[in-house]
């Protein structure tokens, strides 16, 4: 018997699809037809079981067992029960702390274990002030137990007996609640809350309502991580940096930083992780910095040893490793234990808000910390071997870095969407970005976004149905291709669904090469935005390949222009016509979504390089600094000017640099500053940490050292001033927000198309294709061009730039005829009012 037959025997217990009565037996193609990953396999089933017997058999060790003719056992494996545990035991059932009358009752969903007690604390640590057996329900296999009213605020684990597969023992697991809404310090216990209770909202909580872009196109987002904000914020009180109340003062630098940029047009800040995470120590005391580096040479090795010395210590965290999903994590709050976090995570959105900006969260639910009999695993110690995703021998996939869940299970894709209704509805927070949304199944998605839509602003303080959702939708692991249902990548989420997903194709067409380059290869692969061909390096030189290239790279950018819409018709350079989905991105359709709200475009993001650290890379290192901020904001032009949803990483605007450190999510403040008051982009700190970048070192040591990569003040202002202008500008022109498909098929034109085109050059034309009211001239080339203007109209330079403290954009002029666009320019023009009286959009 093969070990692959563990897989098969989910189908074993299939049959039973309700808690009363067994029913028909599905046929093997229909199982397999539900578990794709089976096919080929052989299914076996057992019929005539009372599903109370299986019941039993649940709560102890399962096998299958084979004997030869004589009876002799010669093979034997374990048995994958997630299947059966779903068709007997899911349930709607409330789960969690809930109250009626002032009297809590808790509820655990454990339908494998044997018994449960719960431990209840009167604090967050001392002896336990009593254990109580609670009842379990056969049919939903939740497990509740109904307190007094003196129970709010106090502490408590459950006590679960459960068979382990993986230990082949019954267990007694002392374990906090998945669906906790509050935690002592570093997740010891859950706490009993009533998210209604008047002291866990800041003033003023319950009258914000805040009504949300009416359309995801009006959005643009700013990805900006807790602890960057304000721990370098000399403004902020020092209690309060690096914190949810970091946000609170509005006189900070960092608050006028953000409300300047919604003045402009920022709609959202997405906040990294701010789910209770493993990896950072909760009290101020258990934690430990690295300290004053600033004396240590730019190219030093020292500063990332300190780094590292600290790490496992510090407080610094990107927080993608999930310990409890509902609960906001605790080092961000002035007192980790208790409700403190809640309210001041409450306090920050208010502040968002009252900032004009939605707070978006970035969701982990693709994995836990931990699995099995971890002291940080929860799911698995509850429901061994049903939350998490296994392999045909059994054990859980990592694919994700850590131990992957099983959203296909119907418990877990509720609790899910569970956490998602508490962030809405309790914390009033304005949309989700899934991490490794391909992870999941396409459905899954769907269901949440549906759930979620029927909150409303009357009942529930947040207009659901205009709550956005968007997400990595990379295809990858032991799902790819979907192995085990139909997944969430871009492929399925951009055939009109309406979720957004990471545009990686005009990310890479602007940066060159992919987030995995190395050494030789990272210098090489320049792109329309890093010089290729118009500012050749040593490693790539501006000959005919280079030509080709640059100008397949600029028909690329203009299919993301255009929304990457599949069906998008555009002249390529060699003049041919073609859909943007015949397009090749490293073999898949380089356009793939059916309606510009699918694609989020970006430059740059919180992993891998900077958009400045790449461009290190890539540009000749003898340009000046000036042409260094003009580069960049050729790329930033791109992502704002795109049809789509803007996305823009904190700092971009500030050429924001994490000295050459391509994954700094355990890099500490010192590789991740963002200077609150815009003078350091955070260059030169040293050679980033060796682990993840010590093969580029021979690289990056010289870059690090070389005084003319450095930026100042005034170059960081001025990528400030190009960003807050786009911002008004796409805010103020419906064009650059089209709604639908159809609307960018019909207002969005591109001129000089063909073998006639001049790299780095891009023509946008917008509106009406005889008379456009807007034309956009990106010029990525370190030369002016003049460029022939659409016949029949005068044009002029839209009113924001004419006003631009950028001189050479406002020597940018048009003459009958033509445009004059000076070198790494994004001018924007717009048509004079017509004899007609007809009025231009401006």
């Amino acid at each position: 018997m093969s070990r692959r037959m563990i897989l098969a025997l989910i189908a074993i217990l299939l049959p039973f699809a309700s808690a009363a009565t067994p029913v028909a037996i599905p046929a093997a193609v229909d199982l397999a037809t539900a578990y794709p990953h089976l096919r080929g396999l052989p299914l076996w089933r057992i019929a005539g079981v009372d599903p109370a017997r299986v019941r039993g058999w649940l709560k102890g060790p399962v096998a299958m067992v084979a004997r030869d003719a004589a009876g002799r056992v010669v093979d034997r494996t374990g048995v994958q029960t997630g299947g059966v545990i779903d068709a007997l035991f899911a349930t709607d059932a409330p789960l969690g702390v809930g109250f009626a009358d002032g009297r809590p009752t808790l509820a655990l969903w454990a339908p494998t274990a044997r018994a449960v007690r719960l431990h209840l604390f009167d604090g967050p640590s001392g002896a336990a002030h009593n254990v109580l057996a609670m009842t379990g329900d056969a049919a939903t296999g939740v497990w509740h137990i109904t307190g007094e009213r003196d129970w709010n605020r106090r502490y408590y684990l459950y006590e679960v007996e459960v068979f382990v597969p993986a230990t082949g023992r019954v267990e007694t697991n002392l374990v906090t609640d998945p669906y906790s809404l509050s935690l002592a310090a570093d997740s010891a216990r859950s706490q009993i809350v009533d998210l209604a209770d008047a002291d866990t909202k800041p003033a003023g909580w319950d009258r914000i309502a805040r009504v949300l872009p009416e359309a995801p196109e009006d959005r643009v987002f700013y990805e900006l991580h807790v602890r960057d904000f304000s721990i370098a914020d000399r403004s902020v009180a020092a209690a309060h940096r690096g914190g949810y109340l970091g946000f609170a003062d509005p006189r900070s630098a960092g608050m006028r930083r953000l409300r300047a940029l919604a003045r402009s047009g920022l709609s959202d800040v997405h906040l990294l992780p701010t789910y209770d995470c493993a990896t950072i120590a909760e009290r101020a005391r258990d934690r430990r910095e690295p300290g004053d580096l600033s004396d240590l040479p730019p190219d030093s090795d020292r500063q990332q040893a300190a780094v590292e010395a600290a790490h496992a210590k510090d407080g610094f965290n990107w927080c993608y490793d999930p310990w409890h999903y509902l609960v906001p994590e605790g080092s961000y709050a002035t007192d980790p234990d208790g409700i403190a976090r809640i309210r001041e995570f409450r306090r920050m959105v208010a502040a968002l808000a009252d900032a004009g900006l939605g707070t978006v969260l970035d969701v982990v639910f693709n994995h836990t910390t931990a699995s099995g009999q971890h002291p940080r695993s929860v799911l698995d110690r509850i429901v061994p071997g049903y939350y998490h995703r296994l392999d045909d021998k059994g054990a859980v996939t990592t694919s994700t870095c850590c131990a992957n869940t099983a959203s296909e299970r119907r418990m877990m894709e509720r609790l899910m969407i569970d956490a998602m209704v508490v962030w809405a509805r309790d914390y009033k927070v304005a949309g989700f970005r899934f991490d490794l949304m391909g992870h999941h199944g396409r459905d899954t998605i769907l269901r949440a976004r549906d759930r979620l839509a029927r909150l409303t602003l009357a009942k529930d303080g947040v207009d659901g149905a205009r709550l956005y959702i968007y997400g990595e939708g990379w295809n990858f692991g032991e799902v790819a291709d979907d192995a085990r249902f139909v997944q969430a990548t871009q492929r399925h989420m951009g055939a009109g669904t309406g979720v957004g997903t990471f545009n990686d194709r005009l990310r890479d067409a602007l940066r060159g090469g992919g987030p995995a380059d190395h050494g030789a290869t990272l210098v090489r692969t320049q792109g329309f935005a890093s010089g290729l061909f118009t500012a050749p390096n040593a490693a790539r030189p501006a000959d005919d390949a280079a030509r080709v290239a640059a100008l397949a790279a600029a028909d690329q950018v203009r299919a993301g222009l255009a929304a990457s819409l599949s069906d998008y018709r555009l002249v390529l350079a060699d003049g041919t016509t073609r859909a943007a989905r015949e397009l090749d991105y490293h073999g898949a359709p380089f356009g793939y979504v059916s309606d510009p709200q699918e694609t989020i475009n970006y430059a740059e993001a919180h992993d891998n390089h900077t958009l400045f650290d790449s461009n290190a890379y890539k540009l000749p290192p003898g340009i000046t600094a000036a042409e260094r901020v003009r580069w960049q904001n050729i790329a930033t032009s791109v992502i704002l000017l795109a049809q789509g949803v803007p996305f823009i990483h904190a700092g971009q605007e500030r050429l924001r640099s994490k000295s050459l450190d391509r994954n700094s999510f355990d890099s500490g403040d010192w590789f991740n500053l963002l200077d609150a008051d815009a003078r350091d982009n955070g260059w030169a700190r040293g050679l980033p940490p060796r682990v993840e970048n010590g093969e580029d070192w021979p690289i990056a040591g010289p870059l690090l050292a070389d005084p003319r990569l450095r930026v100042d003040a005034g170059d960081i202002a001025r990528a400030q001033a190009h960003l807050h202008e786009l911002l008004k500008i796409r805010r103020a022109s419906p064009l650059l927000r089209l709604r639908t498909g159809a609307q960018v098929r019909a207002q969005v034109h591109f001129e000089g198309a063909g073998v006639e085109r001049q790299p780095g050059l891009i023509v946008m034309a917008l509106g009406d294709s005889a008379r456009p009211d807007m034309v956009v001239t990106i010029n990525a080339s370190r030369e002016a061009r003049s460029v022939p203007a659409p016949a029949g109209a005068r044009y002029t330079l839209h009113r924001v730039q004419r006003a631009s403290d950028d001189a050479v954009l406002r020597s940018a002029t048009w003459r009958t005829g033509r445009f004059e666009v000076p070198a790494l320019t994004t001018a924007i023009w717009v048509a004079r009012p017509a004899r007609s009286g007809r009025i231009a959009v401006r």
